[in-house]
């Protein structure tokens, strides 16, 4: 892909998320809502964060701060980055509502503004799949890692059959729908690609887990909400930079 494209490519990215921040965190699973949700996101946190801390953690394409915001109640010191300026707007926000302290920065999450090993952990939702070179987005954030750091992802395979809501569905917008085909990851991968991924570049201690009680917390709401029972797929997967 040309230099031209690629800026093509991020500017209809960086657009769709503008034009959908003053309504993100309203979206159908982008916060927690429910108690079985909350339980389902600590024992994520417990299971895939390194048992010491606290940590300088980077939130890699953190879009309205949810990352953030769990990393740093949790005593972490918190670096979130997105090329949204309009995301970021609210991630600061409610940083400010919050009196809690994260660094929000704007930045490309495939090329990003920090020095080698300034991080303890890096950590990603849902970005993947949005970047039109995600194999060197997973070099750029292991670059950025201490000796002995971890990298987690969070992600999902996804049913094109599921449909939230069409106006939340980033797949199927004006945006997207010029670049689909420039974005490697659109649909997702499964979680033993990104497992088999996290070890060819060199990550150890490879690790992930289903998140079913996720899944299921999340389908549960959406009886609760009026919906039908649909769940996706859905992962954590993390590695460690060798010390």
């Amino acid at each position: 892909m040309s230099s031209g494209e690629t800026d093509f490519v991020k500017e209809q990215v960086a657009a769709h998320w503008g034009r959908r921040a003053p309504g993100f965190d309203d979206g159908f699973g982008h916060s927690i809502h429910t108690p079985a949700e909350r339980a389902a996101w600590d024992r994520i946190f417990d299971l895939a964060l390194p048992r010491r801390g606290p940590l300088d953690a980077l939130d890699a394409g953190c879009g309205t701060g949810f990352l953030s915001f769990e990393l740093a109640a949790r005593g972490h010191r918190v670096t979130g980055v997105d090329f949204a300026p309009a995301m970021l707007a609210q991630a600061r926000r409610k940083a400010a509502e919050r009196a809690v302290l994260v660094r929000f920065e704007e930045a490309d999450a495939e090329q990003l503004p920090f020095p080698a090993g300034s991080f303890d952990l890096a950590i990603s939702r849902h970005v993947l799949w949005t970047l039109p070179h995600p194999e060197a987005a997973i070099d750029e954030w292991i670059r950025v890692l201490r000796p002995g750091g971890r990298l987690v992802v969070v992600d999902g395979q996804f049913d094109p059959g599921f449909l939230v809501e069409p106006s939340q569905n980033a797949r199927t917008s004006a945006e997207y729908a010029a670049i689909g085909d420039r974005l490697p990851f659109l649909g997702g991968r499964p979680r033993e690609e990104i497992e088999a991924r996290f070890t060819a570049h060199g990550l150890v201690e490879v690790g992930s887990d289903p998140v079913l009680d996720l899944i299921d917390a999340q389908a549960q709401r959406m009886v609760e909400e009026g919906g039908a029972p649909r769940t996706r797929r859905r992962y954590v997967v993390w590695g460690d930079l060798p010390r």
